[in-house]
């Protein structure tokens, strides 16, 4: 059952109030919680990894969406709100960028690290900034637009599914000894669910750009200039609508356990990355979420 448009709007307006406080229950981190258990169960079972992590994304994410469902519809508006992550997003990003203002560069690298995959401790301000706005402008896909396409798609249970589907790519979805068999399924499934939201979020940066008076005509060129040119086949858009419309290049050379991943270049340097590229990505990010809650 599709929830009310009053129902995400309250959903919408609590998260832009609270974000998610540690205390209250949260369902990502049951879900968090129910695979790390699962995982070791399966992992003793004898099945080949790509069956055992075929079974294990498939338990996952049929438990949350069962969950949901059980719950609906007299917790819609707890699903909305706790599925949603505009104001801890800005709030991790925020906080990075406040070391950062104080002068305190080791302790913006520390609440980067938290917030990100890659290496913070060798990053100067400059890397540092471009981290928090590529991690922003990805998670307006993953963490907002996403969500919200599939609570309009199948209502809470198709929402609650998606963030299973996305946290669990998170947890096993790595291409590296231990992950690469296991994590299979979980990453190609989260690569599918995102396919579209990803690309609609594109567009949500161009009009979030038109509106606020930014740079739409290089948002749109960067987008389909050089959104797929990145290993990923969803991230670049988002990122690359974002880089646009601030002017700025993302994309470039990052290291991840001390391994150099070299990614295409994402938009022009037509200006440098500074605070004032993150300021006016908050509201890149706001205004994207609104209009996605208003759609």
């Amino acid at each position: 059952m599709k929830p009310a448009p009053t129902e995400v709007l309250a959903g919408y307006a609590l998260d832009l109030a609270l974000g998610d406080p540690r205390w209250l229950p949260h369902p990502v981190r049951a879900i968090g919680s129910l695979a790390s258990a699962l995982e070791g169960v399966l992992r003793r079972s004898g099945l080949p990894g790509r069956a055992a992590g075929a079974v294990f994304c498939a338990a996952v994410v049929s438990a949350a969406a069962l969950a949901a469902r059980l719950t609906s519809p007299w917790a819609n508006v707890y699903w909305i709100y706790s599925l949603l992550s505009v104001r801890d997003l800005d709030r991790h990003a925020a906080a990075v960028v406040a070391e950062l203002e104080r002068g305190d560069l080791p302790a913006a690298r520390r609440k980067l690290a938290m917030i990100v995959g890659r290496d913070t401790h060798a990053l100067d301000e400059t890397g540092i900034l471009r981290a928090v706005l590529e991690t922003v402008a990805e998670n307006l896909s993953d963490g907002i637009v996403a969500p919200l396409f599939y609570l309009a798609a199948g209502g809470a249970p198709a929402m609650a599914a998606y963030k299973a589907v996305n946290t669990l790519d998170s947890m096993v979805g790595y291409r590296n000894a231990r992950y690469r068999e296991f994590g299979w399924a979980s990453a190609r499934l989260d690569d599918a669910a995102n396919f579209l939201p990803a690309r609609l979020s594109a567009l949500l940066v161009w009009i979030a750009a038109g509106v606020l008076g930014y740079d739409v005509r290089r948002s749109v060129a960067a987008t389909l200039r050089d959104a797929h040119r990145q290993p990923s086949p969803n991230s670049g858009y988002p990122e690359a609508a974002a880089a646009g419309a601030l002017r700025v290049q993302l994309g470039g050379v990052n290291t991840y356990q001390g391994v150099v991943s070299r990614k295409a270049p994402l938009g022009d340097a037509v200006e440098p990355i500074t605070r004032e590229s993150w300021r006016k990505s908050r509201a890149l990010l706001y205004t994207g979420a609104t209009l996605m809650v208003a759609g």
